[in-house]
């Protein structure tokens, strides 16, 4: 499939597509977002209006349908990502959708196998695969800057928000119909994705998952350990209903470390017998623009390939499956 232009549409202009995403689609090249949808209707015009999008729906299926839309963004919460993603490809168009990519690994399946039918590409919303911090990683790791990977190590906690402390409406995150999960679902999904970016397809997984708080239904605590093909063990430990906000990563070789988190924006760490480089980045103003950018680029016809896909968000779904259901 080759575009000489772009033109994407949007089903669900909520939060995520205000700066993290949306924007991103107008300032890249051979890129333009020209029609946004959202149930409400009024909210999908205000979207409009507000980012300079020519059109807007209140009903996906007229979006997809719309011929001058080649592209569509499916910004919706997990637990309708199959539903659309189906009804895009079966449209011939292509598919970008974000994470998780779906509530569980057999949807995921489904997703895959209807882009293959019809032969459009699928993308997911793991950006960080396209970020400079992560590359940095990546370029640490291939150049064996801490000699052979031994395992890594991935510790991210929070504290409760007051809302749900409180009993108030949960949000979509916290049920598992709409998310697949809890906030591990929402948040763990960037840390294995990336950990499978940068050493490799995990394979065997053990895992507990708990709900120790009982603020609502859904996991609270994860807790996990995994070996990924190329032999490299792991751990990780999330945990929803700490007393602070913790993240960080260690990825321990046979010469050195690498800390970084997922999240934050802290310097990459590289810590050797020769001492401790750091690497800083700034945060890009539209968090998802560098994967959007390499989209584009393959869509029209040039040397590049996304490195979010289909198959590789799938194994992401893979790997919460088998740690947080409980």
């Amino acid at each position: 499939m080759k575009l000489e232009k772009v033109r994407w549409g949007i089903i669900g202009c909520g939060n995520v597509t205000e700066v993290k995403s949306g924007p991103a689609f107008q300032k890249v090249k051979n890129s333009e977002l020209v029609a946004v949808m959202r149930r409400n209707g009024e909210l999908a015009k205000d979207y409009a209006e507000r980012h300079n999008v020519p059109k807007w729906y209140d009903d996906a299926d007229a979006l997809i349908q719309d011929p001058e839309v080649d592209a569509v963004y499916i910004a919706t919460p997990p637990g309708s990502h199959k539903e659309y993603t189906l009804k895009v490809a079966a449209a011939g168009k292509p598919v970008y959708v974000e994470k998780p990519m779906a509530i569980d690994f057999e949807e995921c399946n489904d997703m895959i196998a209807a882009c293959k039918a019809a032969g459009v590409p699928l993308y997911v919303a793991y950006y960080r695969r396209a970020q400079p911090r992560f590359l940095k990683i990546k370029e640490l790791l291939n150049r064996k800057a801490i000699g052979d990977v031994r395992f890594v190590s991935s510790t991210q906690y929070q504290k409760t928000a007051d809302e749900v402390k409180k009993g108030e409406e949960l949000p979509w995150r916290l049920q598992p119909a709409m998310s697949g999960g809890g906030l591990f679902y929402d948040l763990a999904s960037h840390t294995l994705d990336i950990l499978d970016f940068l050493l490799g397809p995990i394979k065997d997984v053990h895992g507990i998952a708990s709900n120790q708080a009982g603020y609502y239904q859904a996991e609270d605590i994860v807790t996990g350990t995994y070996r990924f093909d190329s032999g490299v063990h792991g751990v990780g430990n999330w945990c929803f209903a700490a007393f602070e906000n913790v993240d960080v990563n260690e990825i321990v070789g046979s010469e050195g470390k690498i800390t970084f988190s997922t999240f934050g924006d802290d310097p990459v760490v590289l810590t050797t017998a020769a001492g401790e480089q750091q690497w800083k980045f700034e945060r890009p103003q539209h968090i998802q623009q560098p994967l959007v950018t390499m989209m584009v680029e393959e869509l029209t016809g040039e040397d590049t390939k996304s490195p979010s896909t289909g198959e590789n968000g799938a194994r992401a779904n893979w790997v919460l499956d088998k740690l947080g259901k409980h």
